[in-house]
């Protein structure tokens, strides 16, 4: 989950199954990067950004389930472009080897 404290949070465990599932259609079709925690992160920040005090949890499996993934998908690219450090997994000896390939082995 997100540090970030949402309204719905208290909701997660319960919608662990529903968000697997939508993870595991997007996969199928061809999303290989979708994954629950980023799935959550979607559902908290743009489908949820407004939540609703008296919420019920089957409209909340709806919302899962019903994720569009151009939806999804717009969103992560958002995301990845508001990204502080495109290379943050990139150590040191990496960006160096990126940045100064060696030559004929040398």
């Amino acid at each position: 989950m997100t540090n970030n404290q949402h309204p719905y949070d208290r909701f997660y465990a319960s919608l662990e199954p529903a968000l697997h599932s939508k993870v595991e259609e997007f996969e199928v079709l061809g999303y290989g990067k979708a994954n629950v925690e980023r799935l959550w992160t979607y559902l908290t920040k743009k489908k949820w950004k407004k939540p609703e005090v008296d919420i019920k949890l089957f409209q909340l499996v709806s919302d899962v389930l019903t994720v569009k993934p151009g939806e999804y998908m717009s969103f992560e690219t958002v995301e990845a472009y508001r990204s502080p450090n495109w290379f943050a997994d990139i150590n040191e000896d990496e960006l160096n080897e990126l940045l100064h390939p060696k030559k004929n082995g040398k």
